[in-house]
């Protein structure tokens, strides 16, 4: 077996705010069917405190980052982790990144510095008997793990670097390089990030590979439109570069036995969906039409194209349809989303919030879901479509190109659409695709079809998980099958 540490900020179920807490949660017992045991080293936040506090100390540190603290392991929330029970940096009000104001917290970087940092003790044998042969940092919150690694006392270490979303990436004034246990010479080598330092740029050149969470993403951050000031770097590491999909937990995701449906269905029988859109116009307040019920399950952000959304609204009622609105974000396109509410009441139906078991229900009963991201790494809001028959209607850019197929003449024909794709990203062809699958769903046969083919796809972690297990073998020069068998 492969030892692996995950290294990452947040894990469902234990403390999520998005797609990165999804993997971090997912991905261990994804490998675990193909050779690799891996453990996950998370921040000891309140919330995860609470599942934790009574786990076994198998270290303690005088001082981490000015404070003391302790490292818990233990199975906990059905997740192999060892977690860090530093007070003075993680028991506080507010989110693992902001404070209730929604500020971000002025020592994230001590506090995600810390977390790569015991990484890096770990994988030096800090606690007896455990030696990580790999390292998986992500996002930049565990961006300087490959850091540590390079500069540290290790050997045979190897590392791995997942892009979640290249646009967040740790960027801290260069008066904290001094503090951060790293030798002077590490800043012109790979840390300094416009005078400053730059937690992920340190771990994108210092990783001994890099995956991102698409193919086409992963393609798209080398050039200038996408790449965050980054590109020339990935470009010049491109040969370590891999674009790896994500997949869903597709026993938490499952339309045959979800308890938060309505009803319950599978592919063969796909007309009982109708039974939760029922339930979802009823929690909406929104009448029934003989048109598609679109739904937004999303955070509310120029980024998600939800001001495409918006300024199709209207356009969209005009055609039959209505839609209904799960999320939170800017205040000005929640404000633009509502003054449609007010237009539409019986039409438009908006929730303000996130609400896990209602974006089941959602999926489960709504007939296709909007996804027009500007950009989307991978996107896991279209596979829960796939999965439950809400067809996916999504900008052709990262993930989203490489996980819906078009509904294209061609694809209809060959009975392999899965969705509908439109680019550019702009309001107009958005409003175009929207026509498009409003007269799709007028050929109940086709749309059945399609229904259908998207539930039957595969949309698991089964594929993603033996590419990642590949990987890790590769860097440490082994073949794994035969690693499997030892």
């Amino acid at each position: 077996m492969i030892e692996v540490l995950s290294v990452a900020s947040e894990a469902y179920p234990l403390i999520k705010t998005g797609g990165l807490a999804d993997v971090a949660g997912a991905l261990p017992g994804a490998v675990s069917r193909h050779g690799v045991t891996m453990r996950t080293l998370i921040p000891g936040y309140r919330a995860v405190m609470k599942e934790a506090a009574a786990g076994r100390v198998v270290a303690e540190l005088a001082d981490l980052f000015d404070g003391p603290a302790r490292l818990i392991a233990g199975r906990f929330a059905g997740l192999d982790l060892i977690v860090i029970d530093a007070p003075h940096l993680y028991d506080r009000a507010g989110g693992p990144y902001a404070g209730p104001d929604g500020r971000d917290f002025e020592d994230n970087w001590k506090r995600f510095a810390a977390l790569s940092w015991v990484a890096g003790r770990l994988a030096q044998g800090l606690i007896g008997g455990y030696h990580p042969e790999v390292l998986h940092a992500h996002d930049w919150q565990a961006g300087l793990v490959p850091a540590y690694v390079k500069y540290g006392p290790l050997d045979g270490v190897k590392t791995v670097m997942t892009v979640h979303n290249l646009v967040f990436q740790g960027h801290f004034g260069w008066d904290v390089f001094h503090r951060l246990d790293l030798p002077p010479h590490a800043f012109y080598e790979g840390v300094e990030y416009y005078g400053g330092v730059g937690y992920l740029k340190a771990g994108l050149a210092s990783a001994d590979a890099i995956t991102t969470v698409s193919p086409t993403y992963g393609r798209e951050i080398r050039t200038p439109a996408f790449g965050a000031g980054l590109d020339g770097l990935l470009n010049a590491r491109a040969s370590v570069l891999h674009g790896i999909t994500n997949g869903i937990d597709i026993s938490a995701w499952d339309p045959a036995t979800d308890v938060t449906l309505a009803q319950t269905y599978a592919p063969n029988t796909v007309h009982k969906r109708l039974i939760n859109k029922a339930s979802v116009q009823t929690r909406f307040g929104i009448e029934a039409t003989a048109g598609p019920m679109f739904a937004v399950v999303s955070r509310l952000t120029g980024q998600k194209g939800i001001d495409l959304i918006a300024s199709n609204i209207d356009w969209l009622v005009s055609l039959g349809a209505t839609l209904v609105i799960l999320g939170s974000g800017e205040p000005w396109l929640e404000a633009s989303l509502m003054e449609a509410v007010g237009r539409h009441p019986s039409r438009v139906g908006m929730i303000r919030a996130y609400d896990e078991g209602l974006s089941h229900l959602i999926q489960g009963g709504a007939d296709a879901i909007l996804i027009p991201s500007r950009f989307e790494p991978c996107g896991l809001t279209q596979l829960y479509g796939l999965r439950y028959g809400c067809v996916p209607i999504v900008s052709r850019v990262g993930g989203l190109a490489d996980t819906v197929i078009d509904a294209n003449e061609a694809a209809i024909e060959a009975g392999v659409a899965t969705g509908l794709q439109f680019s550019p990203v702009t309001s107009e062809a958005l409003g175009e695709t929207i026509l498009r699958a409003v007269n799709l769903f007028k050929q109940e046969k086709t749309w059945r079809r399609m229904q259908r083919r998207g539930m039957r796809s595969n949309v698991s972690w089964d594929q993603s998980a033996s590419r990642y297990a590949d990987l890790y073998a590769s860097l440490l020069g082994q073949d794994r099958d035969e690693h499997y068998q030892d």
